[in-house]
């Protein structure tokens, strides 16, 4: 499975990253903003999308109505990641298109585990 990791935050791109391919043997992209997450995603076509909610300039879920919203794009699934995750938070991240919400911070030695868990549930 091919993953693209969106998060403005480069140790949280890095850790991401470490925990997806060494622990869960996926294919992981990163892209460190929505701008970029949508280029990448238009080129690389991954199979799932994890995304960052709060990021500077374009947010989340900005960029996951963009997804949507494009043909080429609106069949790839997004995952949310934030560290708001009161249930109210998390039912409107839902009701928006998210296939899930993981917390922030994630566990490195669970998170595959738990976004394959998300793919499984759809």
């Amino acid at each position: 499975m091919k993953v693209l990791l969106v998060d403005d935050d480069p140790d949280i791109r890095r850790i991401g990253r470490f925990s997806l391919e060494a622990v869960g043997g996926l294919m992981v992209i990163l892209a460190g903003s929505a701008a970029e997450a949508l280029v990448l995603a238009a080129v690389e076509h991954p199979d799932l999308i994890m995304m960052d909610v709060l990021m500077p300039e374009r947010d989340g879920l900005d960029a996951m109505a963009a997804i949507h919203r494009d043909r080429a794009l609106c069949a790839i699934p997004v995952v949310l990641m934030t560290a708001r995750a009161e249930p109210a938070d998390e039912r409107r991240y839902l009701e928006l298109g998210a296939v899930g919400v993981i917390r922030k911070p994630f566990d490195p030695m669970t998170l595959s585990s738990e976004l394959l868990a998300i793919v499984a549930r759809r």
